[in-house]
């Protein structure tokens, strides 16, 4: 069984999906199924068969979520600013092709989310940074073409 890296936050909130998946929308898929049934006839229900494929999406949600779960390696970052880069630090990147200046955390393939700046330690970028130094340079192969950055700070 393949284990998956989490931060502890990331850990935390598939914990609280999970709950709210169980707890409530569960109940109220069964309330939806039941009120739909109440109509009659449901070969013709539209609103039953929303109500089942709701219930199919949640059951199936839950079920992925229980073994990411079960598979789940959390680990904690580092309380001190690491000499190298790591899972669970930021990195303050130089786009050496752009001179912009970007900052990423890196965490598991499930709690990647570029917008808000966290990405995989398993994405092309991700592995190239790992176990770099302040001051290295990278290159990085992308879908979008090769990229070159330096590493500017790591903090935790």
């Amino acid at each position: 069984m393949e284990r998956i890296p989490f931060t502890p936050e990331g850990f935390q909130r598939l914990k609280e999906e999970l709950e709210r998946l169980k707890t409530v929308e569960r109940r109220e898929v069964v309330r939806a199924i039941e009120e739909a049934r109440a109509h009659g006839d449901i070969s013709e229900n539209a609103e039953y068969e929303a109500a089942k494929e709701r219930q199919a999406h949640i059951e199936g949600r839950i079920q992925e979520l229980t073994d990411r779960l079960a598979r789940a390696e959390v680990i904690d970052p580092p309380k001190e600013p690491p000499q190298r880069v790591q899972f669970g630090v930021r990195v303050r990147l130089l786009d050496l092709d752009t001179e912009e200046e970007i900052e990423y955390r890196l965490v598991g393939p499930y709690e990647s989310e570029v917008e808000k700046g966290h990405i995989s330690v398993t994405s092309p970028l991700g592995r190239s940074l790992i176990g770099k130094e302040i001051g290295d340079e990278i290159e990085v192969r992308t879908p979008a073409g090769t990229r070159h950055f330096e590493i500017l700070e790591i903090k935790v």
